[in-house]
């Protein structure tokens, strides 16, 4: 039995990884037939159930950075996930993103801090599950565009720019991290803020993840990935 998640419903193979515990509600309520709580061990929400077409989903909170997404991801692993899809929010560098826009990443760029933890070097980047990452990309469409985001260890800050289009604080623990677990990964974040733009309000961050959520969900239904 893993040592921080006590579930309480059966964990399915397939997972959607969410920072925010409210997050996993909201997508529980949206993707799930017939939710049921699978965790609530250190408020790490977690939910079980069917998807509308048949499906066996969970969708798992991990907490704040990316030490604690490591960290639920390689429990996860020991409970029989095997596919993963990490729907988040980031800062976006620029002028071109916009708030609410949804980025497929293609990559995560290591900086320093906690990436050495995962076994990169800043400046070294993971990369997603190329199956997984291109079945998402063609349940989100040709709106989401692909781009390499800079996972930091604090709030991502427009100090980053010029290293990725965005910066978030799990992507890479999540990439790297499945890859040792053997896990296949990809992930879409939601633009959150951007540089000359008003920071997204909460409906519209709820909006942008019931989208991402469904794409995911799709992406992972796929017996084929």
């Amino acid at each position: 039995m893993p040592t921080r998640l006590r579930p309480t419903a059966p964990i399915a193979a397939d997972a959607i990884l969410v920072g925010d515990p409210g997050r996993a509600l909201l997508l529980a309520q949206e993707l799930l037939e017939q939710p049921k709580m699978s965790n609530h061990a250190r408020g790490l929400w977690g939910y079980g159930g069917r998807t509308a077409a048949g499906d066996k989903l969970t969708i798992q909170a991990t907490g704040m950075g990316g030490p604690s997404a490591a960290i639920v991801l390689a429990d996860l692993a020991e409970l029989g996930v095997r596919r993963v899809v990490r729907v988040g929010t980031c800062t976006a560098f620029g002028s071109e993103a916009l708030p609410g826009e949804l980025l497929l990443i293609e990559a995560a760029l290591a900086t320093a801090g906690s990436a050495a933890s995962f076994g990169l070097s800043p400046g070294e980047t993971a990369s997603p599950d190329p199956v997984l990452a291109k079945r998402l990309g063609g349940e989100l469409g040709t709106g989401a565009r692909a781009v390499t985001v800079v996972s930091l260890d604090t709030m991502p800050t427009l100090a980053a720019e010029g290293r990725g289009a965005a910066a978030d604080m799990q992507t890479l623990a999540v990439l790297a991290r499945s890859r040792a677990l053997e896990i296949a990964a990809a992930a879409v974040l939601i633009v959150a803020e951007a540089e000359g733009h008003p920071r997204i309000d909460d409906e519209g961050v709820e909006r942008a993840a019931r989208q991402a959520g469904k794409a995911a969900a799709r992406a992972l239904s796929n017996p084929q990935v």
